[in-house]
């Protein structure tokens, strides 16, 4: 099968598109003929070495954290799944990922995919779509009625947050560059402004990779009792303990439960996915290189 892998970390051009070997799914474990991966910015991170101490990967790597796809056969002892179902899936980041035409995934991390939506636009979803949730009601235990701040709120995370903030019945205040305020706007926010000055909130969403000085001025802005939460994990949340605001660093985590949610969620017309291009598997050195070069347009899907 053909795959795309860097044999040595570095810039885009390490990542070479060749032939190896299907894989065989294990014992727990199912085989699925790729759909489509997405690009996230921890590929990058870890395809250029600066992730070698959380994200640990054996080299050769194939990167693609994301995957939509059809199940193509089943290890020893998977329950649940059939061959010939549409799955999504958020995989292991330490494993190898979905650049190719073939992965392998625990069955327990498989979610079905949106009936409503192409399969390879599917891959759109687990990564970004589950950091969303899982800031908002996981750690911020957000509910109908609340203020939320969501700065940074142009990106893919953000377009998914600002969505499942609205559904969840708060008031969404979005900070975005002037480059993705339509953005933030069709998605349903609120107010979309470009600075962090406003009526006290009662949670915060840090999507951005603000300077430290920055991101503690957010705790500013958030009632007694309230939340930071925070994304960029290599900057650690501050909290303020006189005034009860806690701060909290997000660590996204696989979850076929609430991943089959937001599908549902899809399905039924309550959450938009967006897919801004779609780019052939053996492209994506230039996916890459556009995200290192700080021009890719928005969510993209790498096609199989």
């Amino acid at each position: 099968m053909k795959a795309m892998r860097f044999h040595a970390y570095g810039d885009p051009t390490v990542l070479r598109y060749e032939d190896v070997d299907q894989p065989v799914p294990a014992a727990g474990q199912a085989l699925i003929r790729v759909a489509a991966t997405s690009f996230n910015g921890v590929d990058g991170n870890i395809r250029a070495g600066f992730m070698q101490g959380p994200i640990p990967v054996a080299l050769p790597h194939t990167p693609g954290i994301d995957v939509s796809g059809t199940v193509a056969a089943l290890g020893d002892g998977v329950t649940g799944l059939a061959v010939g179902d549409r799955v999504v899936g958020f995989l292991p980041m330490t494993g190898d990922g979905a650049a190719a035409e073939f992965v392998t995934a625990p069955a327990e991390i498989l979610a079905p995919a949106p009936t409503t939506i192409d399969l390879a636009d599917a891959a759109a979803l687990p990564t970004v779509g589950l950091t969303a949730w899982q800031a908002l009601f996981d750690h911020a235990k957000l509910t109908a009625g609340q203020r939320v701040l969501i700065n940074g709120a142009g990106g893919a995370v953000g377009g998914y947050a600002v969505q499942l903030a609205k559904i969840a019945g708060a008031h969404v205040i979005a900070t975005t560059s002037a480059r993705t305020a339509d953005r933030a706007k069709l998605a349903g926010a609120d107010e979309v402004i470009d600075h962090t000055t406003v009526d006290p909130v009662d949670v915060v969403v840090n999507l951005a990779p603000i300077d430290p000085d920055r991101l503690a001025a957010l705790l500013g802005v958030i009632r007694p009792g309230g939340v930071l939460v925070n994304t960029t994990v290599w900057m650690p949340a501050p909290s303020d303990e006189q005034r009860g605001v806690r701060g909290i660093d997000l660590f996204v985590r696989s979850d076929a439960a609430q991943l089959a949610h937001l599908a549902g969620l899809v399905d039924s017309g309550e959450l938009r996915v967006e897919v801004v291009q779609r780019v052939p598997l053996a492209d994506l050195p230039s996916v890459h290189a556009q995200a290192a070069a700080g021009t890719l347009p928005g969510k993209t899907v790498i096609v199989a």
